[in-house]
């Protein structure tokens, strides 16, 4: 069964994108210290937001070829139109870079020439001038392309090869099904390494005098968990609409188990580098968190026990995560989780004091930017079958219980 966008989610979609606008508007227009910074922070926060669920979609969709996983064959394609988003969240996340180095904000306060030059004591700034030889434009754009550009890459060919599969058969199947398995262990590498990369470049840089040697890690928690929740939402919307009828309870428990696991993976890495950092009493690495406890302890308590307490108390029985309506209703609040989480990252350390609470400025690009991805996500499915036709797996997915 081909899928069919619905009068009321088109009407939904683009309800969400108008309001979003007018919020963003008139957050735009409020009363902010700098109203420049503070607009493309928000702007910043809710594209790397949605880019990094795209990402982490794409890393477990190629974790599964890798694996050999047979149970979400089933779900394959719902994970591929999530990551059909992420050339497009690589583009909103590039005009927030490419204003940054003309001088339209300063959330990089590095990207500042004045910083470094010794000659003008009240910008120069000693230790961005130390860490230069990495934090400069030529290397810092030659990073971000070369990024960009793999996991575009990957995106694009998996979706096409995947498609190519429906009429492939016996041979010819299983050596395509062996082309996924060796390009996704390729592309497993590259993520391995580009992920903490771009973590220090796009998030971590925005606080040049900050380091952690977890970071990477920790931001790849959070994106990964946030594509399981998405997925789990996608999956249960299109259950609930008559499609994916094969998919059952179980891979529901499963996709639900996820949830559970990569959530308690999040919070070991967010308190271990908060541990690690509190003790060590480095001050400056404490100072990151020193800031966040005193002038948004609210944030980063909620952000926390969001994302850990609600999966560990919410998830843990079976009954839980075969439950459509309670897994719903768990996903969303630990999605806004992981959105304020993403919130807590760079807010804080774009605007220091001035970023005081949540406010409209920020829910308007949320809303927005929700809207385009749940739009651009549905079109997805409008462009292949729900279902893959041909692969090695299909029948042992569609048999699949535990």
């Amino acid at each position: 069964m081909n899928f069919t966008i619905s009068k009321r989610a088109s009407t939904l979609t683009l309800a969400l994108i108008i309001i979003g606008l007018v919020l963003a508007v008139i957050g735009v227009a409020g009363d902010h210290t700098d109203h420049r910074q503070y607009s493309w922070a928000a702007f910043y926060t809710n594209a790397l937001f949605f880019f990094f669920i795209a990402l982490g979609t794409l890393f477990f969709y190629a974790l599964n070829h890798v694996t050999e996983t047979a149970w979400t064959v089933l779900v394959k394609r719902v994970y591929e139109a999530i990551a059909t988003y992420l050339p497009w969240g690589a583009l909103a996340v590039l005009v927030v870079l490419v204003a940054g180095s003309m001088g339209l904000h300063h959330i990089f306060p590095w990207m500042d020439g004045r910083v470094l030059d010794a000659g003008d004591p009240d910008h120069y700034d000693g230790h961005i001038a130390h860490i230069s030889s990495y934090l400069n434009k030529p290397f810092f754009w030659f990073r971000a392309l070369l990024i960009l550009g793999v996991f575009v890459f990957f995106t694009r060919w998996f979706r096409k090869h995947s498609i190519q599969m429906d009429g492939e058969t016996g041979d010819t199947l299983v050596r395509s099904h062996w082309k996924n398995y060796n390009r996704s262990v390729v592309f497993i590498v590259c993520f391995a390494f580009f992920s903490s990369v771009l973590a220090w470049d796009w998030v971590m840089s925005i606080d040049p005098h900050w380091h952690s040697a977890l970071f990477g890690w920790y931001v790849f928690g959070g994106m990964w968990c946030s594509a399981m929740i998405t997925a789990v939402i996608f999956v249960l919307y299109l259950k609930g609409k008559g499609y994916l009828p094969q998919v059952n309870a179980n891979h529901l428990q499963d996709m639900g188990k996820w949830v559970f696991a990569v959530s308690f993976l999040w919070s070991y890495l967010y308190f271990e580098q908060f541990l690690l950092i509190w003790y060590s009493d480095v001050p400056e690495e404490a100072a990151y968190y020193f800031g966040r406890l005193n002038h948004h302890p609210w944030l980063t308590w909620v952000t926390f026990f969001a994302n850990f307490a609600l999966p560990m108390v919410l998830l843990m029985s079976r009954d839980a995560k075969r439950s459509p309506k309670y897994l719903i209703f768990v996903g969303v609040l630990i999605f806004i989780g992981h959105w304020l989480d993403t919130v807590q990252m760079i807010m804080p350390s774009s605007l220091a004091l001035h970023f005081e609470r949540i406010g409209i400025l920020e829910i308007g690009f949320f809303a927005l930017f929700l809207g385009v991805f749940i739009r651009m996500v549905l079109t997805a499915f409008t462009k292949a079958p729900l279902t893959v036709v041909a692969h090695p797996f299909l029948e042992e997915s569609v048999h699949h219980h535990i």
